[in-house]
């Protein structure tokens, strides 16, 4: 049996997966505790983080070292940064403040199609969007999680999500709201054509 990958991602509602410039915060600043409170119990569950180098780097910087504050502060993180991990990288050596990072270089898509075949958890990719837009391409991604925060950012954003991307047809499997603004949707993506 293969493993399900999750290509999970945050956006604003014009699409942009991050920002430059502006007082927004993380989040968007539109974070509330019944979304917090899912995202943790999401990360929880066993499952192995597959990220590309540039998100494991942003990660790295964001995270900062791990500490025994930065833990009892910030259990979310703390989970993700505790999460076997697998980054797809040529460039990146180790070692890293990750405490099970592995870094795998070659195809994308044959290093996660092996991963699909061996893992005995499921897989999730955040962010990452390179990676996961040639994943999907792949036919590697059976789940696109995407959580909309109620935000426009026509100046500040940057990295439109899906720029680049093949032509999908999406089959809705759930969509919630939380704290009354933010909307995750989870759609079983198939190629166009």
């Amino acid at each position: 049996m293969t493993a399900t990958y999750t290509f999970d991602v945050f956006c604003s509602l014009d699409g942009y997966g991050s920002f430059d410039g502006g007082d927004w915060g993380g989040f968007w600043g539109k974070e509330g505790p019944e979304f917090l409170d899912h995202r943790l119990r999401q990360y929880e569950e066993d499952q192995r983080l597959v990220l590309g180098a540039g998100t494991f780097r942003e990660f790295l910087s964001l995270l900062g070292p791990s500490t025994p504050e930065s833990e009892a502060d910030d259990p979310l993180n703390t989970r993700m940064r505790n999460l076997p991990t697998t980054v797809v990288s040529s460039t990146l050596e180790g070692p890293f403040d990750w405490p099970d990072a592995t870094v795998v270089s070659g195809d994308a898509a044959e290093v996660v199609a092996a991963l699909k075949e061996e893992s005995r958890v499921p897989l999730r990719s955040h962010g990452s969007l390179s990676l996961n837009r040639s994943l999907m391409a792949a036919g590697l991604v059976d789940r696109v999680q995407v959580t909309i925060f109620p935000v426009l950012t026509g100046r500040t954003g940057v990295e439109p999500v899906f720029a680049g991307a093949a032509d999908f047809d999406l089959e809705m499997l759930e969509s919630r709201t939380y704290d009354g603004r933010i909307q995750e949707l989870v759609y079983r993506p198939t190629l166009h054509g």
